[in-house]
């Protein structure tokens, strides 16, 4: 016979499937976040949404959740799996490449941050001094579950982000110990259990990453021989447990242990089948815990008590972003764009900020009526979240446009002009840069652009399609002009226009097949480089390599073929001899 608590999880279940089947889709067809989806079904579907006429109308209970506390474990699991898969995406190099950033920023961001809300409220609020600092700290901290999802961890600003929010991760356990440190009704020997607690942790990390490293390998080599899905998925969701139990237990967060779990995983040759496997169930399970953030908002108390909301979430927002963008800026980390989209991303109090808030009304710092009040203003900040990114962008890209416009008025003498920007371009420009070869990089595409110059690229904003826009740039001092853009007609047409301007200027040219090739060639191209040649090359050395066939060989035949083709093609674009142009110049400084 099924219980009544029984029936109460599975109808939960079921409107939490519901409302990914139906959120995800239709918010990804207008190009919406569903966080902002997932936090408004919560709200419809929570204790005071439908759920409050449930009581009247029995049948509400099939599609309502009568309590947060129902699904808080699962809305908890889910920002586990997501540091899991965060984890995933690092390795303990590129950690170790963040650690000034980490605890450098990441440390001054979230203590002066804290510091200055909290002096905030201690001036113009009645809280005692621990409870306003405590506050303080509690509203500076940033969500993970949401500004890791939207930003990555590999652009400028995903590096920025995480690096911060690690810190912030890693201060959890501190933060808690403090608190319950000021509380009036705190014991003795809290300092000692605080001690206890970090070398423990520390120990347990170690043993686990010990383990990982000896352990991991053979059990994934074992599902990997199984050929079963499943086995990978139960390995995963295994070592994720695990990992974040025994940090549990010692009284860290479960989460360094989940993240700790993942970048054990990025060492090895298995993550990109683990990473593929458990996505899903990451997305998912962070749409409980989003939906656990709706069902936290209470209508009636918000609109009570809407004029103070609105003024404290300004606040915090005003003073985390202006606080972090300083930061990361004055500290030469980021560019000025960069800064401020970090700051907006990062304004918003965090899913931990409940926890911190939690401790501090254990320990009767405050009031259960300013836990509510500021428990409210997390709820709602962390709604505004995915709008704050957007926001952020725009005026990230706005102000590398216009601190780009005066910084690169100087004309590309010396220097190699690359048109277009997508992934050929960039690839172009990250070799050159890495060759310490001077570059300047045009695109039409204003993101792309901003994008660009927030990673560190020298990129203009320019139409080339526009009649005279690349003489305006000053082509004749350039080295050499790289065309990477995806139009063939625009191609053949600026080939021609530059030769014919421009006769000992080295044009280089991506081109789609052989054809097109010949095509560049006749226009005056002095190298044409067809996509479908150049991934049939690499697709072939792959091969022999795999056969067993030395590198060397290998090599030399790769170019001998490539050198052939190179020369039918320019037979058949009715060139008989290499084009004559100009020697390119040396680096200054070599030989």
């Amino acid at each position: 016979m099924v219980s009544e608590q029984d029936t109460s999880a599975i109808g939960n279940a079921l409107v939490v499937l519901g409302a990914a089947g139906i959120v995800i889709p239709a918010f990804a067809r207008f190009r919406i976040s569903p966080v902002i989806g997932f936090i408004l079904v919560g709200l419809l579907v929570g204790p005071s949404g439908l759920g409050a006429l449930a009581a009247d109308y029995p049948w509400l209970w099939h599609i309502t959740i009568a309590s947060s506390e129902d699904i808080a474990l699962f809305g908890e699991f889910g920002i586990i799996l997501l540091l899991f898969s965060i984890g995933l995406e690092l390795s303990f190099r590129r950690l170790w490449q963040l650690r000034k950033l980490v605890f450098g920023i990441g440390a001054a961001e979230l203590l002066l941050g804290g510091a200055i809300l909290g002096t905030a409220l201690f001036l113009l609020g009645d809280h005692s001094t621990a409870a306003a600092y405590g506050l303080g700290i509690a509203l500076a901290l940033s969500s993970t579950a949401l500004v890791l999802p939207i930003a990555g961890t590999k652009s400028a600003v995903g590096r920025a982000s995480f690096a911060m929010l690690l810190f912030e991760d890693l201060a959890i356990v501190p933060i808690i110990f403090v608190l319950g440190a000021l509380s009036p009704i705190a014991a003795s020997d809290n300092t000692e259990l605080m001690l206890t607690t970090l070398w423990q942790g520390a120990l347990v990390v170690a043993i686990l990453a010990v383990a990982g490293w000896f352990l991991l390998p053979r059990i994934f080599a074992q599902a990997a021989r199984a050929k079963d899905p499943e086995l990978f998925l139960a390995a995963s969701l295994l070592v994720v447990i695990v990992a974040a139990l025994a940090t549990a237990a010692v009284g860290l967060s479960p989460i360094v242990g989940a993240l700790l779990a993942g970048l054990m995983i990025a060492e090895t040759e298995y993550h990109g089948e683990v990473e593929a496997i458990t996505a899903p169930f990451k997305g998912l399970a962070l749409g409980v815990f989003l939906i656990s953030v709706g069902m936290g908002l209470n209508l009636k108390t918000i609109a009570a008590q809407w004029p103070e909301l609105i003024a404290a979430v300004v606040g915090v927002v005003l003073i985390k972003s202006i606080v972090t963008a300083a930061l990361l800026r004055f500290s030469g980390a980021a560019r000025r764009g960069t800064a401020a989209e970090v700051g907006l991303l990062m304004a918003s109090p965090s899913e931990t900020t409940l926890i911190v808030l939690a401790t501090a009304l254990q320990a009767q710092l405050i009031s259960r009526t300013t836990a509510e009040f500021w428990q409210l203003v997390t709820a709602i900040g962390l709604t505004i979240t995915p709008l704050l990114a957007r926001v952020g962008h725009d005026v990230a890209r706005r102000i590398e446009m216009r601190s780009g416009d005066a910084q690169e008025e100087e004309t590309p003498e010396g220097r190699t002009v690359v048109v277009g920007f997508g992934r050929v371009g960039r690839t172009v420009a990250e070799l050159l840069r890495e060759h310490q070869r001077r570059y300047v990089a045009v695109d039409a595409d204003i993101d792309t652009v901003a994008a660009a110059r927030r990673d560190g690229f020298s990129v203009r904003f320019a139409d080339v399609a526009r009649p005279g826009s690349l003489d305006r740039m000053g082509i004749e001092n350039a080295d050499a002009i790289v065309l990477t853009m995806d139009d063939p007609v625009q191609q053949l047409r600026m080939t021609r226009q530059l030769r014919q301007k421009y006769p000992e200027l080295p044009i280089i040219s991506r081109a789609r097949d052989a054809d097109h090739a010949a095509a560049l060639y006749r226009a005056g191209a002095t190298d044409a480089v067809p996509e479908t040649l150049e991934s049939s090359l690499q697709l072939a050395e792959a091969v022999l390599v795999d056969l067993g066939v030395a590198m060397g060989p290998v090599i030399a035949s790769i170019h001998d073929v490539r050198a052939r083709m190179r020369h039918d093609i320019m037979t058949k674009g009715e060139l008989a001899d290499e084009p004559r142009i100009r020697k390119l110049r040396r680096p200054e400084g070599s030989a």
